[in-house]
């Protein structure tokens, strides 16, 4: 028996209703997709951002405090200040190739802070402090899988300085029974930090002339920069590269100059940075891959120290 059709029954979807259907579920769906995949990256790039800031901020602030209490004296054989430009940091495949050593002497509030006994102030002011960049594991010390790029930072306590370390007449010689302890887990300040760049801003006067200007020392390897700066009682020390185009008149012009103010810049690298750089193997095709890595990766802070009358 055939059944009357009635206008009254319910038409089910047809396959070209469904097909629009899905194309417009599917348009709906990646749109979402990607506005939350860019919502995730710039949340992410804010993340580390902040936390390369407060990380780059701690250690800019600490040290501007101690170069804000330098302590030197003229008129001596002393050495007060050591700055070298170390090797390169990091690893094999890409290393950090500006990274700065400190040594010098400083008023820091914190003098005593590694004593057992901290209500114990003897009345000594002046101590020696010692910044250094290197790659190694934060926690046991040495280069491990889990290495990254730190700063790190050791106070020598005023009664160790006095007895040891003051009045020598080559300061980076004196220190090396602490050389190996600056790297120490508990002396770690910032992690991520690629390059560490120091720039001490000379103020010297010209041969022949009554004119002051200042000459920026930048430590470093590249091109017009310096190996080594040192400040003795009898002036200062600058050693140039063999890339710097320095003549004979002008070390003899910043030997007997002073130093005004110095420049600290820091590289922070983003985690993903740090873990891509650790790829064995890993290299850059040019610079300009180089260049847009970082950029991306990095980020650059900088502050400038006024320093006492040296």
């Amino acid at each position: 028996m055939k059944t009357p059709f009635s206008p009254n029954l319910r038409r089910g979807f047809t396959i070209l209703e469904l097909l629009v259907a899905m194309v417009i579920t599917t348009l709906i769906v990646i749109v979402l997709v990607g506005i939350t995949s860019v919502a995730l990256d710039a949340w992410n790039r804010s993340r580390s951002e902040l936390r390369a800031s407060r990380q780059a901020k701690s250690m800019v602030d600490t040290m501007a405090r101690d170069f804000e209490a330098m302590v030197a004296r003229r008129s001596n054989s002393f050495e007060w200040l050591y700055a070298k430009t170390a090797t390169a940091v990091g690893p094999s495949a890409q290393p950090s190739t500006n990274a700065a050593d400190l040594i010098f002497f400083t008023a820091a509030t914190d003098r005593y802070s590694g004593q057992i006994n901290t209500t114990t102030d003897k009345g000594g002011d002046v101590s020696c402090v010692s910044y250094k960049l290197a790659y190694q594991d934060l926690v046991v010390g040495t280069d491990t899988s889990f290495s990254t790029f730190a700063m790190y930072r050791l106070l020598v306590n005023p009664d160790e300085t006095f007895t040891t370390l003051l009045g020598k007449p080559i300061l980076s010689t004196a220190f090396l029974p602490y050389s190996s302890k600056v790297k120490s887990p508990e002396n770690f300040v910032c992690e991520n930090v690629y390059q560490f760049t120091v720039r001490f801003n000379v103020e010297v006067q010209k041969t022949g002339s009554t004119t002051k200007v200042l000459v920026p020392v930048t430590l470093g390897s590249a091109t017009g920069q310096f190996q080594q700066f040192q400040l003795l009682g009898t002036g200062l020390v600058v050693a140039s590269s063999s890339s710097s185009a320095v003549t004979l008149d002008e070390l003899n012009e910043l030997k007997a100059g002073r130093i005004v103010s110095a420049e600290i810049s820091l590289t922070v690298l983003s985690d993903f940075g740090v873990n891509r750089l650790k790829i064995p193997g890993f290299t850059f095709k040019n610079d300009t891959e180089k260049g847009k890595f970082f950029a991306a990766n990095s980020y650059q802070y900088s502050k400038v120290v006024e320093l006492p009358r040296l």
